[in-house]
């Protein structure tokens, strides 16, 4: 896998300015796309410096002590830690590549909004930011909470979402991620 466009299975991520609800709209949407029977892998991008490690933790003593992976497994879960040579903004294709798609159905990122890849805009007009649809060409649809403008984004065959139905966004997906 060498490129976003050649991702094995659907992937689709949620494009916003910060303070929209990209979080809160994913947990929302996680439980009813895997009762749906969807297995779904998720990547999110932080621009915080993460530390899910415990320093009185062996795992974190050898991360610290040198380990550039550290694999932490137990009989509920696998945790990877992948230190990052440097302090760069991470690549979306490189953390897809932790992604076991073999046991995935769908991949849903939050953020790199920037990359080119399918998205759905999540957009508030009351908190002032433009849409992002204008200058992404990636963005599929638009989930929103009141009218929008939509004379500049017509010619661009969006979907519109109202962004408080969960249900409508979930059908949206499962058919985004079926004809993927």
């Amino acid at each position: 896998m060498t490129s976003l466009e050649h991702f094995p299975i659907p992937l689709l991520g949620f494009a916003a300015f910060s303070g929209t609800g990209k979080t809160t709209l994913i947990t929302q949407l996680l439980p009813k796309l895997t009762a749906h029977g969807l297995r779904i892998g998720m990547v999110k991008h932080s621009h915080h410096d993460i530390e899910m490690d415990n320093p009185n933790k062996d795992s974190y003593k050898l991360r610290k002590a040198g380990a550039c992976q550290m694999v932490l497994a137990s009989p509920h879960r696998t945790i990877l830690f992948a230190e990052q040579a440097e302090a760069d903004e991470p690549k979306l294709i490189t953390q897809l590549k932790w992604l076991n798609t073999d046991e995935l159905d769908l991949v849903l990122v939050e953020g790199f909004r920037h990359e080119p890849f399918t998205k759905i805009e999540l957009h508030r007009p009351s908190l002032g930011k433009p849409l992002l649809a204008v200058d992404d060409q990636h963005i599929i649809a638009i989930a929103t909470d009141a009218a929008i403008d939509q004379k500049e984004l017509f010619d661009k065959g969006l979907t519109y979402l109202d962004l408080n139905d969960i249900n409508a966004i979930t059908d949206f997906i499962m058919h985004y991620s079926h004809q993927s």
